[in-house]
C-alpha cells in the first residue's frame, strides 16, 4: 500500500477531492429544485405557498418529502396531506436540509458500483442519522434534526469513491474487513484523504450549515473537530453503535467487539441507559423513516 506522500500524489489533496466530485458532478449536484428553494427559504419575501409551488414541480420529491411528514420521524398528531402544511410544520430552515437529503439519496442510488450493496448502505446511513437525532435531543442540541441529515449523507464520500477509484477501495475494503475505523486509516494512508473529507466537501457545496459540515468532516476523529465538536461526537457515537446491529451495521452483518470510549460519554454528558434509550428510539422510526426515503 502506498503513502499519501509518494508518487500516488501527483496533485494537491484539494485538487484530487475536486477533481474527484468534478467527475461525478452531474450525478451528484442538487437538482434545480433545491437551489430555488434555497433562494426562497432565505428571501424575506417568499412564503410557505411559494415554497410548496416549487417542491411540487418533481411528483417524486413532494411524495418523499410527505411520506417523511407522516412517518415516525416527526411524529405529528395529524397527517399531513400538502406539500405547503408540510412547509409549515416542518419550518423553512430544515426543509431545505431534507429536501437535498432526499435529493441527495435518490441521486447517489444512481451512481454504478459493484463494491457495495445500496441497500445495506442507505440502511447504515438512514440508521446512523436517527440515531444521531435521538442522542442529540437527550444532549439538547439545538435543531436536532440537523444530525439527522448529518448521518444520513456522512458516508456519501464513499460512495464517490466506489465509483472514481473502484480497483482502490476494492482492496481497502479487503484490508478493513468490516471495520469502519481500519477503512477510515487505510484511505488516509492510500489516497491522503478519506471518504469524510469528500462527503464535508460535497456538503460545503451544497450550501449546507458548517455545523453539518464539519461533523461530517470529523465523524472518524470527533476530537480534531474545531468547531461542531459536540455534533461530530453525536455522529461518532451513532456510528460506532450502529454497527451493532443488524439492521444497519455497515458492512452486512454486526459487530459485537464495539465499546464507545468513556472519554466520548463524558464529552457528551450521557450515559449507557440514555445510549440504550435512543437506540430504541431509533429502531422504532426506523422502518417507516427507511420506506419514506427509498
Amino acid at each position: 500500500m502506498s503513502h499519501a506522500d509518494t508518487p500516488a500524489e501527483p496533485l494537491a489533496r484539494e485538487e484530487s477531492i475536486a477533481r474527484l466530485v468534478d467527475d461525478v458532478d452531474g450525478l451528484v449536484s442538487p437538482p434545480d429544485v433545491c437551489l430555488r428553494l434555497f433562494e426562497l427559504i432565505h428571501s424575506p419575501r417568499s412564503g410557505a405557498k411559494e415554497i410548496a409551488e416549487v417542491v411540487a414541480v418533481d411528483p417524486g420529491l413532494t411524495a418523499r418529502l410527505l411520506r417523511m411528514a407522516n412517518s415516525a420521524f416527526y411524529g405529528f398528531s395529524r397527517k399531513i396531506d400538502t406539500v405547503s402544511r408540510a412547509v409549515t410544520v416542518i419550518g423553512n430552515g430544515e426543509l431545505y436540509s431534507l429536501v437535498l437529503s432526499i435529493s441527495a439519496v435518490k441521486s447517489f442510488t444512481s451512481i454504478p458500483n459493484d463494491l457495495v450493496s445500496m441497500e445495506t448502505f442507505w440502511r447504515h446511513s438512514v440508521y446512523t442519522g436517527l440515531l444521531a437525532r435521538a442522542l442529540a435531543q437527550r444532549v439538547r442540541v439545538l435543531h436536532p434534526e440537523r444530525l439527522f441529515v448529518a448521518g444520513l449523507l456522512h458516508d456519501i464520500g464513499s460512495l464517490v469513491l466506489y465509483h472514481e477509484r473502484p480497483d482502490i477501495m476494492r482492496d481497502l475494503l479487503l484490508v478493513a474487513d468490516g471495520d469502519e475505523e481500519v477503512l477510515y486509516r487505510a484511505e488516509q494512508e492510500e489516497l491522503g484523504f478519506t471518504h469524510a473529507t469528500l462527503a464535508g466537501y460535497l456538503m460545503e457545496k451544497w450550501l449546507l450549515p458548517t455545523e453539518l459540515q464539519q461533523a461530517v468532516l470529523w465523524h472518524h476523529e470527533p476530537r480534531e473537530a474545531r468547531t461542531a465538536r459536540m455534533e461530530a461526537h453525536l455522529l461518532y457515537v451513532a456510528g460506532l453503535l450502529v454497527n451493532e446491529s443488524d439492521q444497519g451495521n455497515f458492512a452486512g452483518s454486526p459487530r459485537a467487539d464495539i465499546r464507545v470510549p468513556q472519554e466520548v460519554l463524558e464529552e457528551l454528558g450521557v450515559d449507557e441507559d440514555e445510549l440504550f434509550f435512543a437506540f430504541e428510539e431509533a429502531a422504532e422510526q426506523f422502518p417507516s423513516t427507511l420506506r419514506a426515503l427509498l
